[in-house]
């Protein structure tokens, strides 16, 4: 018998649950949906509906596979509901109010000081997430073919899931149920109250005092963000470092960046605790510098992801895992049951929507199709949307020492790039790493307003094969910021040109003449 969507778990709360949440969950989690019947055995049962899964359902039946769609929470994942798409619309919001204060170097004077309505900012971000639901909805995946089953999945064994008092038997499975929030193990947090990247975005009031705990992407994203709108923001980091895992100098910029936006970066290299006083909330943090002690009207934790593994009985299909890891798998995202395959944050340390999409396709061809593709030939870049953006692909110089790779690297920084220099977007630099003696790319390092978007060249060039050599053959428009890229393939073939190629050049100009 069909079954309802609450059976397993009930509908997740959204808060607050105003006319854009309500559009939001009748297309994600419906409160009236019920499961269709099982079929008598699916090509593929795909366990989460976030990226990896729901391209990966699409796909497949595309296909005309026979496909069943499992989510126990909200279709779209992470990325829709407290992710890419939340974080990016308040980012946008943050960075008009900087705009508007900056206007004073473009010769824009704002009489009165730009007055931000968090409020309304907020009611746009959870608009505009609920208008982007329609792709990830419930009703769209029906419409393309796959059952979509909500509900808590478990293995039966190693080639049946249930969900909702149904036993779906299956050819082959994926495993997407993605990663949450990590909690650090401060003292008296739990106790004192928290928000995460799954909470925050359900803020309508400004916190007027917040601390960030974390100084990755989503701590720096979120810190400086919140600073722009008017919080009182202190970053809390291990060393008083932020984006540990870029490089140095990229991550100075965006440090100085983020204390010109009134970020107070704390270290916090000897531990905190956390409690409560007359004032609020408080953190009492150790450094190197000393002892401080922050007062705070709300502490944000952002110090990475935890696989979502719990809860699926993964022992029963002989599906290997590890709490911290995730579930294990092969190159060809098999997991140690080779019927059963996995895509995206459970089981992959690149934490990035277009990793998983990406992994999903594998999936696909590997999964259904006899395919041998590896995930270890992906080129995958990645961001960090600060302002100014951090962009990363392939290998760093700490990467390539520790390979014993030799290099050659170019430094292109921003304020020589004439379209930089007209939008007051100066602060950055592009930073290429090339095969010492060739002008094959082995990684590149970009921070710029627009990262994100001009590492594509790039991440092209070295998927394809091609070299630094054939990015400066192509017509780059000008004035654009692309002209980066195009000037450090400038600067490789002035190296080219070599004392003794001088010579040959010069006497061949003269007996021309």
């Amino acid at each position: 018998m069909n079954a309802s969507a609450g059976d397993d778990d009930p509908v997740p709360p959204l808060v607050p649950l105003d006319e854009h949440n309500r559009a939001l969950r009748d297309r994600v989690h419906p409160i009236d949906w019920r499961n269709p019947e099982a079929s008598d055995r699916y090509n593929l049962v795909v366990i989460g509906a976030g990226t990896a899964g729901l391209v990966t359902a699409a796909g497949a039946a595309a296909m005309g596979a026979r496909v069943a769609l499992i989510e126990r929470n909200l279709l779209g994942g992470d990325c829709l509901v407290t992710g890419c798409v939340p974080s990016k619309a308040l980012i946008r919001c943050a960075r008009a109010v900087h705009d508007m204060r900056g206007g004073d170097a473009f010769g824009v004077h704002v009489d009165a000081p730009a007055r931000v309505d968090f409020a309304q900012a907020m009611q746009r971000l959870r608009r505009i997430r609920a208008d982007i639901s329609e792709h990830d909805s419930a009703a769209r995946f029906r419409d393309l073919g796959v059952e979509v089953h909500l509900g808590q999945a478990r293995f039966v064994d190693g080639s049946h899931v249930e969900v909702g008092g149904q036993r779906l038997a299956f050819a082959r499975a994926v495993i997407a149920t993605g990663a949450r929030a990590a909690v650090p193990d401060i003292p008296g947090l739990a106790e004192v109250g928290y928000l995460t990247n799954e909470t925050v975005f359900s803020l309508t009031e400004l916190p007027r005092r917040l601390a960030v705990i974390g100084a990755g992407p989503i701590g720096c994203e979120l810190a400086q963000a919140f600073a722009r709108l008017g919080a009182r923001v202190s970053l809390v980091s291990k060393g008083g470092r932020i984006l540990p895992r870029e490089d140095p100098d990229a991550g100075g910029i965006v440090a100085s960046a983020l204390l010109a936006d009134g970020v107070d970066i704390v270290d916090a290299g000897r531990g905190m605790r956390s409690r409560r006083d007359a004032d609020g909330k408080v953190l009492d943090i150790d450094g190197d510098g000393g002892t401080r002690t922050l007062h705070v009207d709300a502490i944000l934790v952002g110090v990475g992801r935890k696989p979502n593994v719990e809860g699926l009985d993964l022992e029963r299909a002989g599906v290997a895992y590890d709490a911290a890891s995730g579930v294990q798998v092969d190159d060809r995202l098999r997991t140690t049951n080779r019927r059963i395959y996995a895509a995206g944050d459970i089981c992959s340390r690149f934490k990035f929507t277009h990793a998983a999409d990406a992994m999903a396709r594998i999936v696909i061809r590997n999964a259904l199709f006899f395919g041998r593709e590896r995930v270890s030939s992906l080129v995958i870049p990645w961001c960090t949307y600060t302002d100014p953006e951090i962009a990363q692909v392939g290998l760093s110089e700490h990467d390539a020492r520790e390979r014993g790779v030799a290099v050659e690297t170019i430094i292109v920084p921003m304020g020589a790039v004439d379209r930089a220099v007209l939008d007051g977007d100066e602060q950055g630099m592009l930073k290429m790493h090339l095969r010492r003696g060739t002008d094959r790319i082995l990684g590149a390092t970009l921070v710029a307003r627009h990262a994100g978007d001009l590492i594509a060249e790039i991440t092209l060039a070295m998927t394809a094969g091609l070299g630094l050599s054939a990015i400066g053959r192509a017509i780059h428009p000008y004035p654009t910021h692309g002209e980066v890229v195009r000037k450090a393939a400038d600067a490789y073939n002035r190296s080219r040109l070599t004392p003794f190629v001088r010579r040959i050049t010069e006497r061949l100009m003269a007996w021309r003449r």
